[in-house]
């Protein structure tokens, strides 16, 4: 009996539990050399880094031992990150799957970007590790989820040149990536509203692919002096000190909510009708505040940007076009009530520990008495409008 049973679960955040030589072997030979070592710096340090080293022989372990398998099948929920089955192994991820339960995932790498993409861009990384990692990343996970019609892959553009941009989201669609992850932040050289960044939006708008914002693809925004605050800094969930923390928390959709206000204020997605985006792992309880402040800088600051003097509120594109996912443990069921149903799916973050063991109980509390038509939107049917035919 899987955990996830008696309706569609479309999950909008999972990951694939990178190796350290996994992404330079998708990688060109002429780039190979010039991609960075993978960092778990922010992801346990030492102790991850040892794991890491030694999960394919883990892995290994378990195919022969059918005891080691029954126990890591019993604990799917509990063990997360690299110990999790399904982190790395695609046999392993299709069990994974069976034991869960759910229809559809969205599939994110994690640490494998910082190889060839830094928040300094083309300044500080050359154009072609920058689009050759880029190109490898999407070889690679397309490649992962391509053994399972329930995994879908998201593949990594950055921005920072718009034809080359262009061409690698090309590639990865052709590859089988369902959504393209696109940095944060804006290049070094322009917004992404620049019109130059104009083929950017057709071509995903064209080929029904959206584009998603995702943690770790900008900076947190939580400065450094806000740490030193004299108190012990205790091992996170993957066991070392530069994890995500409750301060980090707080201000987390910074760089999200920066560029959204972006693209809807200079009229993107008014241009772009058909184009749309998704923010993932950066919570969602923001976005209730965010929806009246639109509305607000609009009114406020038409007579002076003439450009705001849009057919359509700000709101109205965010809802038109853009899906969010909350993090477990926020009010879903007053933030649907404040926002409408429309704007928030389902996720799971598996097997990264933010998901917590057990996200359908939390979700289910977090959702309170809604009725079962916003259920089925915020556990399945807002990924489908999120994703687009691919997910039908």
């Amino acid at each position: 009996m899987p955990y996830a049973e008696g309706r569609i679960y479309n999950d909008a955040d999972s990951h694939i539990m990178e190796t350290f030589d996994w992404l330079l072997s998708y990688a060109d030979p002429a780039v190979r050399d010039k991609i960075k070592p993978m960092s778990v710096q922010m992801a346990g340090g030492k102790a991850t880094a040892d794991l890491v080293a030694a999960l394919p022989g883990i892995i290994e372990r378990r195919k022969r031992d059918a005891e080691a398998m029954a126990r890591a099948e019993a604990k799917i929920l509990e063990r997360k990150s690299w110990h999790a089955l399904g982190g790395f192994d695609v046999e392993e991820r299709k069990r994974a799957l069976d034991l869960l339960g759910y229809n559809r995932q969205l599939v994110f790498t994690g640490c494998s970007p910082g190889q060839f993409w830094g928040y300094g861009g083309i300044n500080e990384t050359p154009a072609e590790v920058l689009y050759g990692g880029a190109r490898a990343h999407n070889r690679a996970i397309a490649d992962f989820c391509s053994h399972d019609r329930r995994l879908m892959a998201v593949g990594f553009v950055p921005l920072d040149i718009p034809e080359l941009a262009e061409r690698e989201i090309v590639e990865a669609i052709r590859l089988g990536c369902a959504a393209i992850w696109v940095p944060a932040i804006p290049p070094p050289t322009m917004s992404p509203t620049h019109p130059d960044m104009d083929r950017v939006w057709a071509r995903l708008q064209d080929e029904d692919v959206p584009f998603v914002l995702h943690l770790g693809g900008g900076p947190l925004f939580l400065r450094d002096g806000f740490r030193r605050n004299g108190k012990k800094i205790e091992p996170g969930p993957l066991g070392g000190p530069d994890e995500i923390r409750a301060k980090d928390y707080m201000v987390m959709h910074y760089p999200a909510e920066a560029f959204l206000s972006a693209m809807v204020l200079d009229g993107v997605l008014e241009k772009f009708p058909r184009l749309r985006g998704g923010v993932v792992e950066q919570g969602a309880m923001w976005v209730i505040p965010w929806l009246r402040k639109l509305d607000i800088a609009q009114a406020a600051f038409v007579r002076f940007e003439p450009y705001l003097n849009l057919p359509l509120k700000p709101s109205e594109y965010v809802h038109r076009q853009l899906k969010f996912t909350p993090l477990p443990p926020e009010p879903v069921g007053w933030m649907i009530e404040q926002a409408g149903a429309d704007l928030f799916l389902f996720s799971t973050d598996f097997p990264h520990p933010e998901g917590g063991r057990d996200p359908l109980r939390r979700f289910a509390a977090s959702l309170g008495e809604v009725d079962e038509a916003t259920k089925d939107r915020f556990y399945a049917r807002n990924f489908v409008e999120l994703i687009g035919s691919r997910a039908a």
